[in-house]
């Protein structure tokens, strides 16, 4: 991920900020195939993010590399003390469907260059230079075959390890590297990479890319990279973190550390919102990879609400979590991910298979929408009653989502005044259904 200064974790509410929408998906004409990932994707809503490496080691997050400034020959180092022997993907999996979780987005290769997997283009990688020595994406997409989640694969364009990323970027300036190198090669080595993930771990659910902003006006022959990912699996989903307006050939449209329109890496002179599937990442507390000193865990509630804002942003939501070096993925995040599950498995209705709802977000919360039903996301509750502005059909009832009582309400000109329960107003969302007269 990008280097982040730590932005305090808040529930959007009140002012409402509108971006108007871009169309560049001009030159792409995606496959049936690939146009029924994306409805599977839309319906799926909240998936698991992994960022794991080398880097876990030294608990100081996935940019340790650069922060640090760490040379590449020291660096090396690293993987001689990587030696996960507690990692058990069957945990891993099963930790995702219990959250309710449908799909899980794991590094593959960070900005450090160091493969995860069993690369035949260089021996900088798990299999080879780590005590472990074996393929933890292959045991990765076996479990997730067998349970029915889907696996997407995160990977750099940025790289501080191979000498061919050159000329360099704006980052990783003190990794030793000589001041040359070739970047057709590079590119060469890249997609030759792309292509043993997409070819060695079965079906997977798409490239999750992170980095090119670190050389926005390289060549980097994105539409080479795009159609050679499309024609090995049609249905994959291509994402790329680049902070812009989506270019040809992607298929999700992804937002770091804020919703649709509202991340604060969206570059200013081109921060549209594609009409392709959206999603918004964060982390549980402020780190992307495992940090032992970052205590600032954000609590269930605040996830959850982060989670029903994606959805009434019409977006996915990919939650962040860090393993440790042995494999294990700590306390504090297992705890969170369990009670967003639990919460789930009361109102997930509310969520799956759902849009946008056809009320823009408000200061008290979200509208979603599917089959014709229309749920109210009450999130902060500012009395005993708040304005629901008008539907295009007339309110026919409305019932709490957790004990299917009926609430009360007026119509007016303005639009629905829905009254409040008492005993209602301290859960962490109010949820109601409504239904329209056809």
């Amino acid at each position: 991920m990008k280097k982040t200064i730590y932005l305090t974790f808040m529930v959007l509410a009140g002012l409402i900020f509108i971006v108007p929408a871009v169309q560049s998906q001009n030159d792409y004409n995606p496959t049936e195939e690939n146009l029924e990932a994306r409805e599977w994707f839309q319906d799926a809503k909240f998936g698991m993010f992994i960022h794991w490496g080398v880097y876990s080691v030294l608990g100081d997050g996935e940019w340790v590399m650069n922060n640090q400034q760490i040379n590449k020959a020291t660096y090396e180092k690293l993987p001689a003390f990587f030696n996960p022997i507690q990692y058990d993907p069957e945990e891993w999996v099963a930790l995702a469907k219990a959250a309710g979780m449908k799909y899980i987005t794991i590094t593959s290769k960070h900005h450090d260059g160091f493969a995860m997997y069993d690369s035949k283009h260089t021996d900088w990688d798990i299999v080879d230079r780590t005590p472990y020595g074996q393929d933890v994406l292959k045991k990765l997409a076996e479990e997730c075959h067998k349970e029915g989640i889907k696996l997407f694969f995160y990977y750099s364009h940025l790289d501080w390890y191979q000498n061919d990323y050159y000329p360099r970027g704006r980052t990783g300036q003190h990794t030793g590297r000589p001041d040359k190198g070739n970047w057709k090669d590079y590119i060469d080595f890249m997609n030759g990479q792309l292509r043993e993930l997409l070819t060695n771990y079965g079906e997977i659910g798409g490239i999750w890319f992170d980095g090119w902003w670190d050389k926005p006006d390289a060549n980097w022959g994105l539409q080479n990279t795009y159609s050679m990912i499309h024609d090995l699996q049609p249905h994959a989903l291509i994402g790329n973190n680049h902070h812009r307006a989506p270019k040809p050939g992607e298929d999700i449209q992804m937002f770091e550390k804020g919703l649709p329109g509202q991340s604060p890496y969206q570059s200013d002179e081109d921060a549209g919102i594609g009409d392709i599937a959206l999603e918004t990442c964060e982390t549980i507390n402020n780190s992307w990879g495992f940090n032992l000193q970052d205590k600032d865990f954000k609590s269930k509630e605040d996830l959850i609400h982060y989670l029903v804002n994606a959805a009434g942003y019409n977006s996915n939501f990919l939650l962040n979590v860090g393993p440790m070096p042995n494999g294990k993925i700590q306390q504090e995040f297992i705890t969170r991910l369990r009670s967003i599950g639990e919460w789930l498995d009361q109102f997930g209705e509310s969520i799956y298979g759902t849009r946008g709802g056809p009320v823009e977000p408000q200061d008290w919360g979200v509208t979603t929408q599917k089959d014709g039903r229309i749920f109210i996301h009450l999130l902060e509750p500012k009395g005993s009653s708040f304005l629901l502005p008008k539907l295009d059909n007339e309110v026919k009832s409305i019932t709490l989502m957790h004990n299917g009582n009926e609430v009360d309400f007026e119509e007016t000109g303005y639009g629905t005044v829905i009254e409040v329960p008492d005993n209602s107003r301290e859960m962490i969302d109010v949820v109601m259904k409504v239904k329209v007269k056809q």
